[in-house]
């Protein structure tokens, strides 16, 4: 997760972040016993996520770009960083469907956290938000 904060997940990319994080805690919590058969059985996504109270892999990401959006957002207009954060690129882009940007990304962050109806701008520069 080294840098998550500059990422632009995909769906794709966050399925295959949660299957990489639940194969490592499958290694890590064992098998369990079916109490109806007595066989060994892996354990369910359900099961994985009781027993491993702490949010997933792509909950965790998502949180750590948001906060990392508000602390540009709040460094004002002069800092280059916000800049390229808000900016808009000037050259054309290619005529297919275009694949979605950060600020598509962000916008559905925060309608996930049911801020959707704010601007992010305005939004962060209160930072307890």
């Amino acid at each position: 997760m080294y840098e998550c904060e500059i990422w632009s997940l995909t769906l794709r990319e966050g399925r295959k972040l949660r299957m990489c994080e639940n194969r490592v805690l499958r290694k890590i919590f064992v098998r369990k016993r079916d109490e109806v058969t007595g066989e060994w059985r892996k354990l369910h996504n359900e099961e994985l996520n009781d027993l491993y109270s702490s949010p997933n892999i792509f909950r965790v990401i998502k949180s750590r770009i948001m906060r990392w959006e508000g602390h540009v957002a709040r460094l004002g207009e002069r800092r280059g960083e916000y800049r390229v954060l808000v900016g808009k690129p000037e050259r054309k882009r290619r005529f297919v469907r275009p694949r979605r940007n950060w600020e598509e990304n962000n916008k559905m962050d925060l309608q996930e956290v049911e801020c959707g109806c704010m601007n992010w701008i305005d939004l962060a520069q209160v930072r307890d938000r």
